[in-house]
This record gives C-alpha cells, sequence and structure tokens, in this order.
C-alpha cells in the first residue's frame, strides 16, 4: 500500500516514542490511523471503541485473538476488520529503526455502519432468509481484492491531503468500504444458505450450478433453465443479491477456488488449468487484477506462513 510519504515525513521526524509512533487525521465519522513501529515487541493490545478496518503497509504483524488459538500472520495487501468491544494483542516480529513496521487503522463510528446497513435493508431484500444486511460484528482476515486496495489507498491520499472536496470525497469513500463489507458479510450468508437449499430459488439454483460446474465454459440459456428466469431477469437478480453478472461471479469463485488451491501448495500451472482457466498469462492478469499481486507471489506467501 502506498502512503504519500511527504506528508508524513515531518510528523514522523518529531515522534517521541522509540518503539511506536502514531499519526492520526480526522474525517467524517471516521478517523485514519498510521502507526510506525521501530522495535521488535509481543503482546501489544489494541481495543476498538468502534470499529477498526486495519490493513498492512509494510512488515509485518502476528494477530493475537481471543477466538483463535495460535496467532495469525498479518501482511500487506490483507484486511484485518476488528469490531466494537473486541481486543486482539499484536506482536511485531521484524520491526526495528531502519525499517519499521507500518500500518493503518481506519475507525468507523457503529451509527455510521448502522445508518448505513439501514439503507441497505431499504434497497435491497437478500433471497437468504435471517438476513437484513445487519453488520455482523466479528474478526475478518483476509487477503482483499485490488479493488479494495485500491479503495485503501484513495482514502490515505484523501485523509493525508488538504483537498478542498476533502470531506465530501471522504465521506463518500467511508461509505463505499462500509458497503463493501457489508456485501461481503452478506454474500457470505447467501453462499452459506445455497449450500443448505440450493433449490430455495432461482439465484441459489444457478449459484451452485455455477459452483458444481466451476470449470465449465459459462452457459447462459442453461443458467437461466435452472434459474427458471429471462436472461434480463437473471441479470438483474445477480446484480442486486451480488452485487456483479453471472460471469463475474463465476470468475471470482474460479479465482478464489485457485487462490485456496495455491495456499495447499498446489502450483501456479495446476491451479490455472484446474478452474476453467485455458491460458496461463490470462490466469495470471486475471488473478492479479483481482489480488493485487502474482499468483506466484501469494502462492509464496503461504508457503512462507506454512
Amino acid at each position: 500500500m502506498k502512503i504519500e510519504k511527504l506528508s508524513l515525513v515531518k510528523r514522523r521526524e518529531k515522534r517521541q516514542l522509540l518503539t511506536e509512533n502514531k499519526v492520526q487525521f480526522a474525517g467524517p465519522e471516521s478517523e485514519l490511523s498510521i502507526y510506525d513501529t521501530y522495535r521488535a515487541v509481543s503482546r501489544v493490545g489494541l481495543e476498538a471503541q468502534q470499529l477498526l478496518y486495519c490493513g498492512m503497509v509494510s512488515g509485518r504483524k502476528v494477530m493475537h485473538s481471543p477466538h483463535k488459538n495460535d496467532g495469525e500472520l498479518f501482511l500487506p495487501h490483507e484486511s484485518y476488520v476488528v469490531p466494537p468491544g473486541e481486543i486482539v494483542e499484536i506482536d511485531f516480529p521484524d520491526a526495528n529503526e531502519t525499517d519499521p513496521t507500518t500500518c493503518l487503522t481506519i475507525e468507523i463510528s457503529k451509527d455510521r455502519i448502522e445508518k448505513l446497513s439501514e439503507r441497505m435493508r431499504d434497497l435491497i431484500v437478500l433471497d437468504a432468509p435471517n438476513h437484513e444486511w445487519e453488520y455482523q460484528p466479528k474478526i475478518i482476515h483476509k487477503h482483499h481484492t485490488g479493488d479494495t486496495q485500491h479503495l485503501l489507498e484513495k482514502m490515505v491520499a484523501l485523509y493525508t491531503r488538504n483537498d478542498p472536496d476533502k470531506e465530501i470525497m471522504l465521506d463518500l469513500s467511508v461509505t463505499e468500504l462500509v458497503i463493501r463489507l457489508l456485501r461481503e458479510q452478506g454474500r457470505d450468508v447467501l453462499l452459506s444458505y445455497c449450500q443448505q437449499s440450493p433449490d430455495a430459488t432461482g439465484v441459489t439454483a444457478a449459484i451452485h450450478y455455477l459452483e458444481q460446474n466451476i470449470a465449465h465454459p459459462l452457459d447462459v440459456d442453461q443458467l437461466c433453465r435452472k434459474a427458471c428466469m429471462s436472461r434480463s431477469r437473471l441479470y438483474v437478480e445477480f446484480k442486486k443479491q451480488l452485487g456483479c453478472t453471472p460471469g463475474e461471479f463465476q470468475q471470482q469463485i474460479r479465482l478464489k477456488a485457485a487462490a485456496e488451491a495455491m495456499q495447499a501448495g498446489k502450483s501456479v500451472t495446476d491451479a490455472c488449468y484446474s478452474f476453467g482457466f485455458s491460458d496461463l498469462s490470462h490466469f495470471s492478469r486475471r488473478f492479479t487484477g483481482f489480488f493485487g499481486c502474482a499468483p506466484s507471489v501469494y502462492r509464496q506467501k503461504f508457503i512462507n506462513k506454512k
């Protein structure tokens, strides 16, 4: 993740603490904090009063939460979302004076999240029952997409610059970040429901068919028959329920399946051809655009973790 260094150099030169320096920037119902850690330390406590959306800039952390027995390695191009009221402990194994570990947190108020949840409930009803776009307060740790990475970089630039439209642009960006979070949780609920009741609705039937035929070419006519919908209706429902077209959804599940295969040790080539990609260069471009790094880099990161 890139940070506008020129706007931060002077502040960092004035740091008072040898171990860690914190720089804060206020925004509408949100706040950006950038942390530089200069010494290897363990079990540093972090308590979230509001939702904390964390991103690594450089270096690595080991995150300890009450819900996991072992620490989780937290690396650049990953998100670690801490819900309000949660406490985590952090190790900084590599931090030093010449190469500090740098991370950021975006703190978003609970009221802001609830307001956006209400708007989502008014606009969109998911096929999955018992889900009304309410934020689910749990720790989320995942390798985020290139679009999320771009959004976080844009937000850092907005927080740290004196742009005349700063407040409005930040307000829109925070809204987008929260909607992405709610969308991700809503999608997880819908996909889980689809596993239990694949024939519950037309959309779940179509999702189930795509997941069961992940390596096959997209056949929209067959998908329409499975969903008992016209082509136009199918695309409208996919956009509403999943925020993407059937083709985009198929590509996403293929890329995620390939990523999981590489996490388990499968080669890049095997992961490519196992999930419907017929060209290694095309797969590499799509994977890099979605995950923000080349497949070989992604695979190596998980080998190093192990």
